[in-house]
């Protein structure tokens, strides 16, 4: 993990992201979204975590006062390593950075893996999202993660 470089994310980083984005999700963002995440989303924060490649990111959609994350992912073969991990604290302090009062997320119930981090870092579950996920109608768990001010 020493190795692992988190940075904000570049358009350069596009075609890497997408690698790791159809190796980790069953309906996969388009290249064209990343790209038009970076030069015409002004409200799109992404991080990239890197060796020798692109091997991880985080992205977050700064709504009002609250952050979306739009989704995270880690190579399958370096999966396990804390880079998740690294990417999401990574992700809370720029959402802090930005002023923002909460964060929110949905992900499948199913991913046990992923909800054990989220529960880690905080993020408290919220309910559900019946037939969330088109692929095959699974049920997302939402989560939030105060960051400042009342409770949700």
């Amino acid at each position: 993990m020493s190795d692992v470089l988190i940075r904000k994310m570049t358009v350069a980083d596009a075609p890497g992201v997408h690698a790791v984005e159809r190796e980790s999700f069953a309906t996969p963002w388009t290249l064209e979204a990343f790209v038009a995440e970076m030069t015409q989303n002004p409200n799109a924060y992404y991080l990239v975590a890197e060796a020798e490649e692109i091997i991880g990111f985080a992205g977050l959609w700064h709504i009002a006062d609250e952050g979306h994350i739009t989704n995270v992912a880690v190579k399958r073969a370096t999966r396990g390593m804390g880079i998740g991990e690294a990417l999401l604290v990574a992700l809370i302090a720029e959402a802090k950075q930005l002023g923002l009062r909460a964060m929110t997320l949905e992900v499948r119930v199913s991913n046990t893996p992923a909800r054990t981090l989220y529960e880690k870092l905080g993020f408290l579950y919220a309910g559900t999202r019946k037939r969330y996920y088109q692929d095959n109608n699974e049920d997302a768990a939402i989560y939030w993660l105060e960051l400042e001010g009342d409770k949700l």
